[in-house]
């Protein structure tokens, strides 16, 4: 998939390399802001103040950011100034991680020029509002990625990593699963909403998260979880208690970014108090991938979906339940014959889950925040299944980048703290947050609520699962140079994640490249055995199969 895609990079950048100079040259119109010159105070190396704004690094090593601004470049700015040391960073261990997927300097230099054809006219559909925003954050990047492209382009460019992902490559970057509960499914009777986010982009990239509390020039405060240098909305909740979180749906690979679907839920959460108003918004927005938006609101005490795509947008509603499942297919009417949402159904992991999550959520009657965290934390297949840790077809694929759950009514949220969604749900509630938003504390959230860490994680399980994900690097490296394993380095390896496919699939390759055809084909035919993730990875594998068959029978002939 990764040569195909540099394939198109290649051909769109000869159809588009002239077309690209008013979307390089294009400003936000800053004329009449102007910004709080105060500077940032550090009281410690985990608590910043500018005037009553802040960031401050919690016991449960989550960062906590409140700003405020007279203007969006204020507000921009006054984000960018506390958490400079977090932005240059984060576009650190993002773009290494470009550089580990695309080694090559000529494929780097296509790179560069494809992210400036196919964000051409981006800068038609973001608002000036939020132009002006990421403008005064990126006044605090670095710039040593100059030669990418300047330092409010790169910004504004990094906006749409999410939806470039998932489109061009269907790379397993966002594999998320959501859901929704109110009525006789909720304890109190009230709506509360539970996701996984699983973007993932390295180890590093999800370490240093941040929760932001905004409360922008106009529109509705709000709470979100993203990263530094990020003014999208991943998950997010607004003073009003409407809710929103993203699920990446199956996309045709498109010929130009348009809105970055991060900054219409943006759009939602700060102005939309109900459901009504938020799908309104929506369907004045042009968007370039296909994504499920889970809109909760608190005034309307459920949840829908907006399921929202270049060339149509779908309305679901749930009918004679209190409960709604996302996973990532779309469910709508508007795209009950949709071919490419047909397929993804079948050859995806995305079924699976909802299923999955409407297995749990079967088993547990009255969802309260802590079952809810259960759920999330699930590392089993269909029935109870044992799958093997990390398989994508578990709700919790050991990569997330966040967990949350949100009341609305109560207008509480619990985010997760690292690792994935193991740590501590660390609970904060929106009024109080703004009200003690000058306080010297560590951090801002309600200690008595916080939900405990996993059990899991003091488990050899865990620790043979963590120790799997280096060795597999490594075995994946060794078969790249055509080196050497010794079986004890196997079973040992095997040992760590006995219950996964990928385990029996790495060692059946390694064992085809060294003509040990006999033992290739047992590893594979062990694979096969095991819950594989797509329809895809069964075909590859009964391929190797097949492969190792003939080759044997040949031998013998």
């Amino acid at each position: 998939m990764l040569k195909f895609s540099f394939q198109f990079i290649l051909v769109l950048t000869l159809l588009y390399s002239c077309n690209v100079k008013k979307s390089i040259l294009d400003r936000p119109n800053l004329e009449n802001y102007t910004i709080n010159k105060e500077k940032r105070i550090a009281f410690n190396d985990s608590l910043f103040f500018k005037g009553s704004h802040s960031l401050r690094k919690n016991e449960y090593a989550q960062w906590e950011l409140i700003a405020s601004g007279e203007n969006p470049l204020d507000l921009g700015n006054t984000i960018g100034s506390l958490s400079e040391e977090l932005l240059v960073h984060q576009e650190d261990v993002f773009l290494e991680k470009v550089n580990q997927l695309v080694p090559s300097k000529f494929k780097q230099y296509l790179l560069r020029k494809f992210l400036a054809i196919y964000n051409r006219k981006i800068y038609l559909y973001v608002n000036e509002e939020y132009k002006a925003e990421i403008y005064g954050i990126s006044k605090y990047a670095s710039d040593k990625y100059n030669k990418i492209a300047d330092k409010y382009l790169l910004s504004l460019y990094l906006h749409s990593a999410h939806d470039i992902g998932h489109a061009l490559q269907d790379l397993a970057l966002v594999g998320c699963t959501s859901f929704a509960v109110w009525d006789k499914q909720s304890q109190d009777g009230k709506l509360l909403i539970a996701r996984n986010f699983d973007f993932y982009a390295g180890d590093a990239f999800s370490k240093e998260k941040i929760i932001y509390f905004i409360q922008p020039e106009k529109g509705y405060k709000y709470m979100s979880v993203s990263w530094a240098g990020m003014i999208g909305v991943m998950s997010g909740m607004n003073e009003k208690g409407l809710t929103v979180t993203i699920n990446a749906g199956k996309s045709d690979i498109p010929l130009v970014a348009k809105t970055p679907i991060s900054l219409v839920t943006r759009e939602i959460l700060q102005y939309a108090s109900n459901i009504k108003e938020a799908i309104a918004i929506a369907k004045k927005k042009e968007v370039f991938v296909s994504e499920s938006i889970m809109v909760g609101s608190a005034i309307d005490n459920k949840a829908i979906l907006i399921e929202i795509a270049p060339k149509k947008i779908g309305i679901y509603e749930v009918a004679n339940t209190s409960q709604l499942v996302c996973a990532n297919h779309f469910q709508s009417k508007t795209y009950k014959n949709d071919e490419n949402n047909q397929k993804h159904i079948l050859e995806s992991h995305s079924k699976y889950r909802f299923d999955r999550m409407q297995e749990l959520l079967s088993q547990n009657n009255k969802i309260t925040p802590q079952k809810a965290v259960n759920i999330l934390r699930n590392k089993d297949g269909l029935h109870d299944k044992k799958i093997g840790y990390g398989n994508e077809k578990a709700l919790n694929q050991l990569l997330a980048h966040h967990g949350i759950v949100f009341q609305p009514h109560k207008k509480l949220v619990w985010v997760s703290a690292n690792p994935y969604q193991l740590g501590e749900f660390v609970a904060f509630q929106l009024d109080s947050v703004f009200k003690n938003r000058n306080a010297k504390s560590s951090s801002l959230s309600i200690k008595e609520l916080t939900i405990a860490k996993d059990p899991f994680l003091n488990t050899d399980a865990y620790h043979n699962y963590e120790k799997f994900r280096i060795e597999i690097k490594k075995i994946k490296k060794i078969i790249e140079e055509n080196k050497h394993l010794t079986i004890k380095k196997i079973n040992n390896f095997v040992a760590l994640n006995p219950n996964s496919w990928e385990t029996y699939a790495i060692i059946g390759k390694y064992y085809y490249q060294k003509k040990q055809y006999r033992a290739s084909l047992n590893a594979y035919k062990k694979a096969l055995t095991k819950e594989i993730t797509t329809v895809s990875d069964k075909e590859r594998i009964k391929k190797y199969i097949k492969k190792n068959k003939q080759i044997l029978h040949d031998s013998r002939n």
